[in-house]
C-alpha cells in the first residue's frame, strides 16, 4: 500500500442518509405547524407558498452538501487531519508525534485512537468514515510504521 499520496475519508452514507432523514423530519413538522398557524390567523396562502419554495431549496442545499464528498479524516504523508467529528481531541497531528495506535470503543462506538508522544491523543469513530474499516485501520499502520521508520534515532 503507497502511504506517499494523500488519501480522504468521507462522511459514511449511512450518516449522510441519517442527516437527510432527519432534516426532512423537522421539515415536515415545520411545514405542518405553520400550515396551522396559516388556517388559525386566516394567513394569505402566499405565505405558506413561500415557505414551501424555501424549503425546497433547503432541500436540494443539503442534497447537494450531503453529496458533495467532504473529508471526515485527511492522511498524507506528514500527518493527519480530523474534521466534523465532536470530541476528537488532537484534530491534526503528524506521524512522527504518534506514540501507538489502538481500536476501542467509546460509548459503544468502535474508534481508532492515536495516542500521542505528549500526552494527547486523537480518537476517530470508525462508524463516521465511508469505506471498511480495516482498510482504514491497516492505512494507519502503514502510514504509522512509514513514520517510525523516518524518525531519527
Amino acid at each position: 500500500m503507497s502511504t506517499s499520496t494523500q488519501r480522504d475519508y468521507g462522511l459514511a452514507p449511512q450518516l449522510r442518509a441519517r442527516l437527510m432523514g432527519a432534516f426532512l423530519a423537522v421539515i415536515g413538522v415545520v411545514l405542518l405547524v405553520m400550515t396551522v398557524v396559516v388556517l388559525a390567523f386566516s394567513l394569505p396562502g402566499d405565505v405558506l407558498s413561500g415557505l414551501v419554495i424555501l424549503i425546497v431549496i433547503g432541500i436540494f442545499t443539503l442534497g447537494f452538501l450531503l453529496g458533495k464528498r467532504w473529508y471526515v479524516v485527511r492522511l498524507d504523508e506528514v500527518g493527519y487531519q480530523v474534521r466534523f467529528v465532536r470530541g476528537v481531541g488532537t484534530a491534526t497531528a503528524r506521524w512522527v508525534e504518534v506514540e501507538d495506535l489502538a481500536t476501542t470503543y467509546v460509548h459503544e462506538e468502535e474508534c481508532v485512537l492515536l495516542r500521542l508522544r505528549d500526552g494527547r491523543s486523537t480518537t476517530i469513530p470508525v462508524n463516521l468514515i465511508e469505506g471498511d474499516r480495516e482498510e482504514f485501520v491497516d492505512e494507519l499502520r502503514a502510514r504509522l510504521g512509514g513514520a517510525n521508520r523516518r524518525r531519527p534515532a
